[in-house]
């Protein structure tokens, strides 16, 4: 049976991932997200109301198109977590596929969320949950299995596609946190099985692959925010915390350290309801009690007025806005858009790089700028990456000894740079290790 991988999106830049397996006249789709500094640029871009095609136009969201010429029929759209740049296309594109989308529970979650809020397009596709460490039968010649991993966002999986010739391993993202804030290692035995039985290829993420070393742990980034937050347990300034919403693991930390200094945390903005309420009803993550979520805009304007009256020394907002996105708390705040006011001495903390692109760091630049004109304190970098580094790859390249590599998530800088640390593992471009852009296939010998 002829293995095809077909790389739809996500090959020439971070985010709008999107690749196809054809094995035979069987097609598994592994994600379908968007590229979301694509949509910045356009601020009035209002996505749920938007048609496929304008989005396809704009590269914002992968030009499945293409698919029209791949021989087969798609069996599968799998997603091994839930950032938007890996499920956020789902509500423009899985309409067009009869076939079931799977996810782990928290992820399935989202995604639901995603096709409910989508206005222009129907989405009746099944969803379907498998855990990790479980596995579905696709077809009689295709078995999904989904292992256990650690990623910046909870209930991430590796994705196995087991065939006829092999697996196919879907590495799309991922990090090996042996000592990880929220849910279990990553199971490094299975990956050792799985490598054993016999790996055909490994489709991987190249994201981090230019920093050497290891990532550090989501506990060191807990200690960080810890040492940060507890050092003022008697200041009477204020203190914001900003980091992803998506980041459970993250938030829960910056929520207990509030609670350890006897303030209340209280987290701000629609998208950071979304992620942690749906964590919590998963029961996923359990958040001091103390903590409340306000996410409607005019609810987080009577909430900070609330806390200018009661004292700022008695909460800790937890917003959106790291990015200095438009509409974002932070930026509102730093704009003096809300009736939050900032003042000397008050403490701003930063849980969160800036994603990469000129954009993010133009936007941030101006946030800070601003909360620094009113007397604020920066702290910055209280943060460590979701993404695996050179290492870390090191290590899952040798657990599962793939006959092919393909690196992804990435533009050309990162793709290329794999392709160079493969080469260090002993593979060779164009016979094992494959630079795959957009729009591309490779068949599998």
């Amino acid at each position: 049976m002829d293995t095809e991988i077909v790389a739809v999106g996500g090959y020439n830049e971070v985010g709008r991932n999107m690749t196809a397996v054809r094995c035979g006249k069987e097609i598994v789709i592994f994600d379908m997200g968007i590229r979301l500094d694509q949509i910045m640029i356009h601020e009035d871009a209002e996505i749920e109301n938007m048609h496929s095609l304008d989005l396809i136009e704009m590269k914002a969201i992968p030009d499945d198109t293409m698919m029209n010429t791949v021989e087969g029929s798609v069996k599968a759209i799998v997603c091994t977590h839930g950032h938007l740049d890996h499920i956020g296309a789902i509500p423009k594109l899985a309409h067009r596929y009869n076939a079931p989308i799977i996810g782990t529970p928290y992820t399935a979650e989202l995604i639901k969320q995603q096709i409910q809020g989508e206005q222009k397009f129907g989405v009746n596709n099944k969803i379907q949950v498998l855990k990790a460490g479980h596995r579905y039968r696709i077809s009689p010649n295709l078995t999904l299995e989904f292992v256990k991993m650690q990623h910046s966002i909870i209930d991430t999986v590796m994705a196995v596609l087991h065939t006829k010739d092999g697996a196919i391993v879907y590495a799309n993202d991922f990090k090996l946190d042996r000592t990880p804030v929220i849910g279990e290692p990553p199971d490094f035995a299975r990956l050792r099985q799985i490598g054993k039985e016999g790996v055909l290829a490994l489709i991987v993420e190249s994201t981090n692959i230019e920093k050497s070393g290891r990532c550090p742990s989501e506990r060191i980034a807990r200690d960080l925010v810890r040492d940060t937050i507890t050092s003022y347990e008697d200041d009477k300034n204020a203190i914001i915390v900003s980091t992803f919403s998506s980041h459970i693991a993250r938030i829960k930390t910056i929520a207990e350290c509030a609670h350890e200094i006897g303030r209340k945390p209280v987290l701000l903005g629609r998208s950071m309801e979304r992620y942690s309420t749906a964590a919590e009803q998963l029961k996923l993550v359990a958040f001091p009690q103390s903590l409340s979520v306000f996410g409607n805009r005019r609810t987080v304007d009577r909430t900070l007025r609330h806390i200018m009256k009661t004292g700022k020394d008695k909460f800790m907002p937890i917003v959106t806005g790291h990015q200095g996105e438009s509409g974002a708390i932070l930026t509102r705040i730093a704009q003096g858009d809300t009736p939050y006011k900032v003042e000397k001495g008050d403490k701003i903390l930063f849980s969160a790089k800036v994603i990469p692109n000129p954009m993010n760091y133009g936007q941030r630049h101006l946030v800070e700028t601003l909360l620094k004109m009113k007397g604020a304190r920066i702290f910055d970098d209280l943060h460590v990456s979701g993404h695996a580094y050179r290492e870390d790859h090191y290590e899952l390249v040798h657990l599962l000894n793939p006959q092919h590599i393909i690196p992804s998530h990435g533009n050309i800088n990162m793709t290329g740079e794999y392709v160079r640390f493969a080469e260090e593992c002993g593979y060779t471009l164009n016979n094992d290790i494959h630079l795959l852009r957009n729009g591309q296939r490779i068949l599998l010998k």
